[in-house]
């Protein structure tokens, strides 16, 4: 599946541990990530400065569903769950 375009959900919903340019700590849920553009397209794609986290997560149907509102609450209620 291919990201939908102008979404950026799980770069506001998605918590990130580990460092990034700019955010030596990187950013908790719910927070707009720096790199996220104006057109929610993230500036670091492709870069060697992405996180893992961003680089190893896929566009999923269960996660995505069929519109940016479904994502948000998708993966704010898994960063609720998984949260220690």
């Amino acid at each position: 599946m291919q990201c939908r375009p102008g979404c950026g959900a799980c770069c506001i919903a998605a918590s990130i541990n580990s460092p990034m340019p700019g955010a030596p700590n990187g950013k908790p849920a719910g927070q707009r990530c720096l790199h996220l553009t104006a057109d929610y397209l993230c500036a670091l794609y492709g870069q060697s400065g992405r996180p893992a986290v961003c680089n190893n997560l896929r566009a999923e149907p269960e996660m995505c569903g069929d519109s940016r509102e479904h994502a948000l609450a998708f993966l704010a209620d898994l960063e609720e769950k998984t949260r220690p």
